[in-house]
């Protein structure tokens, strides 16, 4: 793992009206690092995801991607310049087959013009060979084959979380987000998922950013946690370190007694 940051916040600070959601948050993102962001429920966790990728804009604060600032651009922008992410509540094509929604993402790297795709020419006809190969060799990779022609919406939950995270990679992204990609599974789909999470970094030499409240990824997979509370900093640092943070300890304890 590089020690080069991909991702870094500098006094990230999100108000909406007189709430501060998000209040000077700053991290680093090494480049080939799992990188967990953890906290209470309204932390701020998702909030910090949609200032990255430019959902929301930075009250005050910058974003920088591989050195470059990327504070409130577009989200299309961040995403082409290689930041994807999914999400808390999943987003898929719940009509469309799991092969067609990987294939339309990977749509978004299509280099013909329209004219081209009207005639059928052949660079029209050679790069959608190759995007539909692309998409299947995705859906392989995730385990997805044999599920490629069934609607998405029919699929297993924690197959829809993994499908949603096959489009992702469908972008071809340097960083890829992920937010609570383990919610709604079950002991042996999240311990899935995190030797996917790992496989996926080391196959695609990317770098990742999760929120999860499964402690038990968190710790498994990640080198280094980010701790959120009331939208501020509470801690940082190695897992074992983290875990037993007599601040963290009391924010998740109290959390527990609130609810």
């Amino acid at each position: 793992m590089s020690d080069t940051p991909i991702l870094e916040l500098k006094g990230l600070t999100k108000r909406f009206g007189g709430l501060t959601a998000v209040g000077d948050v700053s991290l680093k993102v090494r480049e080939g690092g799992i990188f967990g962001l953890i906290g209470p429920n309204g932390a701020g966790k998702t909030t910090i995801f949609n200032l990255i990728t430019g959902v929301y804009k930075v009250s005050s604060g910058e974003v920088f991607f591989k050195g470059r600032r990327i504070t409130n651009g577009e989200s299309w922008q961040i995403a082409d310049a290689g930041v994807t992410r999914t999400f808390q509540n999943i987003r898929l094509f719940k009509n469309l087959s799991a092969f067609d929604n990987v294939l339309t993402a990977c749509h978004t790297g299509a280099r013909y013009g329209i004219a081209e795709a009207l005639l059928r020419l052949p660079r029209f006809r050679r790069e959608e060979r190759e995007l539909r190969e692309k998409a299947h060799s995705l859906l392989g990779i995730m385990g997805l084959a044999d599920r490629a022609e069934v609607t998405a919406n029919n699929l297993p939950y924690g197959l829809q979380r993994r499908l949603e995270i096959t489009r992702a990679l469908a972008l071809d992204p340097r960083l890829i987000l992920l937010d609570e990609p383990a919610a709604g599974m079950n002991p042996d789909e999240t311990l899935q998922l995190m030797k996917l999470i790992g496989e996926i970094r080391d196959r695609f030499k990317l770098s990742v950013l999760v929120i999860e409240h499964h402690m038990d990824l968190i710790m498994g997979v990640c080198e280094h946690i980010h701790v959120l509370n009331f939208g501020c900093t509470l801690a940082e640092g190695r897992p074992d370190s983290v875990a037993n943070d007599p601040r963290v300890v009391e924010a998740y304890l109290g959390a527990e007694e609130d609810k």
